[in-house]
């Protein structure tokens, strides 16, 4: 990529290096130089600048290169070779290692990486765009004359430039040089220039690769930058190659040339913003004045002109005439948004590779339309009824996405769609059946026809011999599941989950041999067929069972088990393996299948790979003795199974358990040997309605969820809170006896005694009527703002907030609660790149929990949650220009001890849908000194709280009611981090110590 800093980086090190070697040439534009001169002036000038008082006389390649390898073999040289673009100047110039002396260092600067790939080069340094703070920096010493922060009037232009210039060097240091000296007006004037007219100086040299490739290059990256930047590498690849762009090759020659990236997961196609705009600036130069003369038309106002012929209109609601498309007669690539006005369309061109049209309304496409060359057909969301009569040729398409089209009553023929790859019919809830010929596409890799409601039959057989996902879930009226014609060696996925009429499963589904996945959850499947225990690479297993209106229909999952022991006698018992064959299994889901205490076999514990097992639903008193030979067990969900026990010896063995569900249980104790789970992150016993007290926990508890457990009075764990040294999230919603135990700030004091300087937060929902006194500002408000003292002595900032249900009425809605914390400052600042002033802020953490209203009670009475955030966690975050949360490490704590003058603290967020009323709140910076008055505290509790032991040693075991599920949901900062962005200099590091390594 042109403007990057390639050139600049080898004359910085040459010049640092250059006092090591005997000689030194740094040969400047060659592929300028080549094309004006030759090879062979090339070879003279290289030659002249390490033998200075020589002339050289010599008129071929060949001979230049003889010359050179002789007369340098014994010579240490530094050589920099720069902006070759092709393998003839290295190979004239520098051809092989033994053309140089011991200790010699050839660096070469190439905007093709292939080149580079053709030689025997050692090492590669790609360079990459600057980081925010480098760009700043280096944007204020072209305009400013000055690495500082820029004056008052400048400082929102300034983040508005280095924006567009996304890292570029050369825009920034052109951009910087053409706005030095002049006043903020004529900035904001250029600025806006720029954005309809870029500096051709930058994209003149952004073009010299593009001049480089051949014509179907060309319109590949044209295609990319007019409509495919950051789409997914394989859709791009299914649509472009349509045309017959050879398109392994070309994008490859994109990559290598820098024009392109492909992302780490090789999942998307990236374009730097400038190069982008330049393709388009390519496309629109070749005819300036009418946008109809283009070969490619992506901004509205120029669409709108097409097919409106006229500029400047009021209103864009567009009403399409009938023959709109008619003379477009080579139209490769069709997206349409939101147009909806358009019932009787007459013409679409035959040579459409593409026809994108999210919530088309026509009932059908074009009589006239003859798909010959349709790739991708993309028209969720329509008004389809049937796409077209009779037979059509398909033979190129490989995508075809119907999606809630829920008019569709008739699929196409898809007897010449021979290429097809995947088809989305999902949520087409008119659709009763498909046309036969989809069971014979053999290149069929995906078939989803989820919450195809009226769906009864699919073809007697099928025969896709390339499918790899068969999704009919929530298909409710299919009948029964075709037999399979053939293998299907390719299936790993099928799910059958919801459809509640399927009795069985063809036999010849055993030739599936790497299934991986099979999920057939309320079906009325009674007997699992013998070969599913005979495919040994299936990783997830559901059988789940359902509730409600159709639990009549839940499948009889014990007989699974009693197979196995010899309860039962039938000929399919014989013919049954030990479970221990599916080694491979990592997933097994038997929720509300009416299991019982002994339905579980014995080897169950020869399920060597098994990591998450779902039980909930089921009737057992205790944990079923064969789990505990589970050691690799990570999840285990057992939430109302009416248990009332869970006996010591159960736990011992499920030593690699981190996720425990214990929900709506009958318990009225938990026994000591929970503190055997050394692993357990999470700890769940919401609606324990019995439960009144818990013992010590694992001190590597994270997560602990206790909501409605109405009885509950002590968790011995928390007496000494500091013991848990990873807990940071406690939720004891409507735990009203546990509350007058213990107070939410008591545990927040304690946490602090043990972990004030480690980078931890904690966070506690319990109820509450009341702010502590200990939260020196509070408000009667949702949100507060503080004076923060600039200093480094606060170890970290402490909120709460009194909340209830805003409508405790509403059934089968959810609650939740968020605290925000923004940095603020009212004099103008700069942080690593991030200039800020006055009104602007930053939101730099925030910490929230989200449940479903599915407990006995709900949350009636008043309620406080507490956050606390240590200095090292308070790290901002920012929205990024796709929308997403990103972590921006660039912020560091020295930021706000520097920058910030005031916080707010907010409990009202959009996230959350207000649903938790916030009556008032309270905040306070945590220092060092506040520690002390928390020392006699730990004395204190304990002579208050009752004994865990006394508690424990009278408690019973009655029965009673099991409560229902409490769903959590939680937010967490996403982050990705895809290339280290340290400053310029630390990224050149590296660079140079190679450069130096042999010295």
């Amino acid at each position: 990529m042109g403007g990057i800093g390639k050139t600049t980086l080898a004359r910085l090190v040459y010049n640092q290096m250059s006092h090591h070697f005997e000689s030194k040439s740094f040969i400047a534009d060659i592929r300028e130089v080549s094309d004006k001169c030759g090879l062979v002036s090339l070879q003279k000038q290289f030659l002249s600048e390490i033998f200075h008082d020589e002339c050289f006389n010599f008129f071929n390649v060949l001979e230049g290169s003889d010359i050179i390898s002789h007369m340098l073999s014994r010579k240490k040289v530094l050589v920099v070779l720069d902006d070759v673009d092709n393998i003839q100047h290295l190979k004239c110039l520098v051809g092989r290692h033994d053309w140089f002396g011991l200790g010699s260092r050839i660096i070469v600067t190439t905007r093709d990486e292939h080149l580079l790939q053709s030689c025997q080069i050692d090492d590669v340094y790609k360079a990459t765009t600057l980081n925010l703070e480098d760009a700043l920096q280096l944007f204020n010493l072209k305009a400013f004359q000055s690495d500082t922060m820029p004056k008052d009037d400048f400082i929102e232009l300034s983040n508005q430039v280095v924006n567009y210039a996304d890292g570029l060097p050369l825009a920034l240091e052109v951009f910087g040089s053409f706005l030095c000296g002049r006043d903020a007006t004529q900035w904001r004037s250029a600025i806006e220039r720029l954005k309809r007219d870029s500096n051709k100086e930058i994209l003149n040299k952004l073009r010299i690769s593009f001049d480089g490739l051949v014509e179907r290059e060309k319109n590949i990256f044209l295609d990319v930058a007019c409509f495919f930047n950051g789409e997914k590498k394989d859709f791009v690849m299914k649509i472009l190659e349509g045309c017959e762009f050879f398109l392994d090759i070309g994008i490859d020659v994109l990559v290598k040339k820098s024009l392109i990236k492909v992302d780490n997961n090789n999942q998307r196609l990236w374009m730097h913003a400038l190069l982008q705009e330049m393709g388009r600036k390519i496309v629109q130069e070749k005819c300036v004045d009418d946008p109809g003369k283009r070969c490619r038309l992506w901004k509205e106002i120029d669409i709108h002109h097409i097919l409106t012929k006229k500029y400047g209109e009021s209103s864009w609601m567009l009403n399409l005439s009938a023959d709109i498309f008619l003379k477009m007669k080579k139209l490769r690539l069709l997206k349409v948004l939101c147009l909806s006005n358009c019932d009787n369309l007459k013409y679409l061109s035959n040579e459409l590779r593409l026809l994108d049209w999210k919530g088309c309304p026509l009932r059908s496409l074009p009589s006239s339309f003859q798909p010959d060359n349709l790739v991708t057909l993309l028209l969720p969301y329509s008004c389809i009824e049937q796409l077209w009569k009779g037979n059509r040729p398909l033979n190129k398409l490989k995508m075809m996405n119907l999606e809630g089209s829920q008019n569709l009553i008739k699929t196409p023929d898809f007897t010449t769609a021979l290429n097809l790859e995947v088809l989305i019919l999902e949520g087409c809830t008119k659709l009763v059946d498909v046309h036969p010929s989809i069971g014979v596409l053999k290149n069929l890799k995906l078939l989803n026809l989820r919450d195809c409601k009226s769906l009864r039959t699919l073809p007697t057989k099928i025969g896709m011999k390339s499918l790899e996902t068969l999704i009919l879930s929530g298909c409710s009226s299919l009948i029964r599941f075709p037999e399979i014609d053939g293998k299907m060696e390719r299936l790993k996925t099928l799910d059958l989950s919801g459809c509640y009429r399927v009795e069985s499963l063809s036999d010849n589904l055993q030739q599936a041999k790497f299934l991986e996945e099979l999920d057939w959850s309320e079906t009325t499947i009674t007997e699992p067929p013998s070969f599913i225990f005979k495919l040994k690479n299936i990783k997830i297993l559901s059988f789940n069972g359902c509730k409600g209106p159709s639990s009549k229909l839940r499948p009889n999952l014990p007989s699974l088990f009693k197979v196995f022991q010899g309860r039962r006698t039938n000929p399919m018992a014989r013919m049954l393996p030990l479970l221990s064959c599916l080694s491979s299994l990592r997933e097994l889901k038997l929720r509300d299948c009416n299991l019982c205490e002994g339905d579980i076999p014995s080897d169950i514990s020869c399920l060597s790979s098994l990591t998450d097992l779902d039980l909930s639903g089921n009737n057992f008193i205790s944990i079923p003795a064969s789990l505990t030979g589970l050691s690799k067990l990570e999840s285990l969900e057992l939430s109302n199974c009416n248990m009332c026990t869970l006996g010591e010896a159960d736990i011992h063995g499920l030593s690699s358990l981190r996720y425990l569900y214990l929900r709506g249980n009958n318990f009225i104790t938990i026994p000591l040997a929970l503190t055997q789970l050394s692993r357990l992150d999470s700890l769940q016993l919401s609606s324990c309605m019995k439960l009144k007290s818990l013992p010590e926990l694992p001190t590597s508890i994270k997560d602990m969820r206790i909501d409605d457990c109405a009885s509950l009075k002590v968790v011995a764990s928390l007496s000494n809170v500091s013991n848990l040294v990873d807990l940071d999230f406690i939720r004891a919603i409507n735990c009203f006896k546990l509350a007058e135990n213990i107070k939410a700030l008591t545990l927040l004091k304690r946490h602090l005694k043990g972990f004030a300087n480690s980078r931890k937060k904690f966070e506690v929902v319990m109820p509450g009527s009341e702010i502590p006194e200990w939260f020196s500002q509070q408000k009667s408000d949702s949100s507060i703002k503080i004076p923060f003292r600039k200093d480094s002595e606060w170890i970290g900032v402490a909120c709460c907030c009194i909340f209830v249900n805003n409508d405790a009425s509403r059934d089968n809605e959810v609650i939740g609660c968020g605290a925000y914390i923004y940095c603020r400052n009212c004099e103008k600042a700069s942080c690593n790149g991030t200039i800020f002033q006055g009104r602007n802020h930053r939101r730099v953490h925030w910490g929230g929990w989200l449940m479903g209203k599915e407990i006995n009670q709900p949350v009636m009475k008043d309620h406080l949650f507490l956050c606390y955030w240590s200095r090292d966690e308070l790290c901002p975050f920012s929205e990024d220009k796709y929308g997403d949360c990103e972590t921006n490490n660039l912020w560091t704590t020295d930021c706000l001890d520097q920058k910030c003058d005031e916080l707010e603290v907010s409990f009202s967020d959009s996230d959350f849908e207000d649903n938790a009323k916030v009556k008032n709140c309270g905040v306070r910076i945590v220092y060092g000194k506040d520690l002390e008055e928390i020392k006699e505290l730990q004395c204190h509790t304990t002579q208050s709280c009752p004994s865990f032991e006394h508690i424990h040693r009278y408690s019973g075991h009655n029965d009673g009611s099991v409560g229902s599920t409490s769903r959590i949901k939680r937010k967490h900062n996403i982050y990705e981090e895809t290339e280290e962005e340290g400053p310029q200099p630390k990224r050149m590091q590296k660079f140079f110590n190679f450069m130096m390594g042999q010295l």
